[in-house]
């Protein structure tokens, strides 16, 4: 098997020519790379897109969520019973915005690599989803407020998926993981928050101004997502090539690292277009595998839509009950950075992704042999931990299919995309009439992360056999577009080919 047939590795649509050795312009842009500059300039850099691009994303991640949680959070404060839904009826509500956020998640990031301008693209997405959650506000009926989660479902797409690519625009393998799990604990944070959130507005807005509590839940949550979406059009950056808010001497920079990363510039060549990058990703026996273990991890975790319902057999009153929904998701965050800043450490994704799984499963055996307050609450807080192993994913599929640009926003959308399947189908699981002890649903959470296990012990024994390979193949006989992305790479990092091919044969699967 050839070096390309295993490691696809490739590069985005707009070219970048090299600056002109003989040129001031051209010595200008390299200026950073000097060996006594350039560490500074990189930590300069980052701490940079640390504090623009990861607290904006974390800001619409929080919304992202408060919007999932809420139709839930809802349904403890009459949603059901205003609007005549029935338990099935309830349970097709939440099931039916994965109808329209899974498959329009592929088409997005394949539009989002393709387009130059993600500083408009994702938060005109925001926007879009903020206006199309306020008709969930308005519906009278179940048919209103179905149609109302199908449009949600559209927008919705871009962001998670968007997100993590953007991020791999600009972060290295190294880096990768514990930014992802900061943009991550945004979601656990956001659980948390959505829940106190909903706790005021739902024990203090109800008949404000003639509407119900659980109507102005969604009307508030609408206007600070819009605002915060318009924030984001003069924060986010675009990509390392051309975000308007760096120097010329950053923005190259900026590509020399990621060609350093891999061995390869990260950009697509003329003939990558976002069909063949899809296509790619199909082909890749990795992808598929990736996805159906996705899947499997969301149908384990699918309890996050039910949270509060969960937290309610514990036995209080709303206030109470949304009050102690909150403290699982605040020890998830903690344990979702530190899961994320080990595992950028040690390099190691395996364990990091699965041992919160394991958590999980605990945490159902727990919830399946008792119905005492103290151990299901215990339980609640390990099953919450779970989500610092799917914080991950993403970020294991991108390092394992690192390039081109255009496989690898494909690869991430598919997986998201079949992985929220799980998500669909939990939206049937968490039955009421399940409850107040949700043993079968439990059951079913604790069969579908040990699948995911399986598959992700596949995985691992995939990659560490391409490792092995890669560490016994020349690459003396490179040709096309190939060679051509080691060349870029070395003109971008001003080395020698030679030494490019050299940094390439360092590359290896993170496992």
């Amino acid at each position: 098997m050839s070096l390309d047939e295993k490691h696809e590795i490739g590069v985005e649509h707009v070219e970048i020519r090299p600056p002109s050795s003989g040129s001031g312009e051209g010595l200008k842009d390299a200026e950073l790379l000097a060996q006594d500059i350039r560490p500074s300039a990189e930590r300069r850099l980052v701490r940079m897109l640390d504090m623009r691009l990861l607290p904006t994303i974390i800001l619409i991640f929080i919304m992202n969520y408060i919007d999932r949680v809420a139709v839930t959070a809802a349904r403890l404060k009459g949603l059901s019973q205003d609007l005549g839904l029935s338990d099935i009826q309830y349970s097709t509500v939440l099931a039916v915005l994965y109808a329209s956020y899974v498959p329009a998640q592929i088409p997005s990031n394949m539009i989002l690599n393709r387009i130059s301008r993600p500083s408009y693209y994702i938060p005109i997405c925001v926007m879009l989803w903020g206006m199309t959650s306020a008709l969930t506000g308005v519906s009278r009926d179940y048919a209103g407020i179905l149609v109302a989660r199908i449009f949600v479902g559209i927008p919705e797409a871009a962001f998670y998926p968007g997100a993590m690519y953007l991020l791999s625009r600009w972060y290295t393998r190294k880096e990768l993981a514990f930014r992802s799990a900061i943009l991550y604990g945004g979601l656990l944070i956001s659980n948390a928050f959505g829940s106190l959130m909903a706790a005021g507005i739902l024990s203090r807005m109800d008949g404000k101004m003639g509407i119900r509590a659980w109507r102005w839940l969604f009307y508030i949550e609408v206007a600070i997502t819009i605002a915060i979406g318009i924030l984001a059009i003069f924060l986010l950056p675009d990509y390392p090539h051309n975000t308007r808010w760096l120097s010329p001497a950053q923005r190259r920079l900026a590509q020399v690292r990621l060609a350093e990363d891999a061995g390869e510039a990260d950009e697509d060549v003329a003939s990558d277009s976002a069909f063949k990058g899809l296509i790619m990703a199909i082909k890749d026996p990795k992808v598929p595998l990736f996805a159906v273990m996705g899947c499997a991890q969301l149908l384990g975790l699918g309890f996050v839509n039910f949270f509060p319902t969960i937290a309610g057999t514990l036995g209080f009153s709303t206030t109470v009950t949304l009050l102690l929904a909150a403290p699982p998701w605040i020890l998830a965050t903690i344990v979702c950075c530190a899961n994320a800043w080990n595992a950028d450490r040690t390099g190691e994704r395996f364990f990091h992704i699965c041992a919160p799984w394991w958590g999980v499963m605990v945490g159902y055996i727990i919830g399946v042999t008792t119905m005492s307050i103290a151990g299901r609450y215990v339980a609640m807080f390990l099953m919450a931990s779970g989500y610092a192993g799917f914080a991950l994913t993403l970020v294991w599929v991108s390092n394992t299919v690192p390039r081109p640009p255009a496989k690898r926003a494909a690869a991430m959308g598919i997986v998201n995309g079949f992985g929220n399947l799980g998500n669909l189908i939990s939206s049937y699981v968490w039955k009421a009439e399940w409850g107040p002890d949700y043993h079968q649903s439990m059951l079913i959470g604790l069969a579908s992360l040990a699948l995911a296990t399986v598959l992700a012990i596949v995985l691992r024994s995939i990659l560490v056999r391409q490792n092995k390979r890669l560490e016994r193949e020349e690459l003396d006989h490179l040709k096309g577009a190939r060679r051509e992305r080691i060349e870029e790479a070395a003109r971008l990092e001003g080395i020698a080919f030679d030494e490019a091919l050299r940094r390439r044969r360092g590359f290896r699967y993170l496992v």
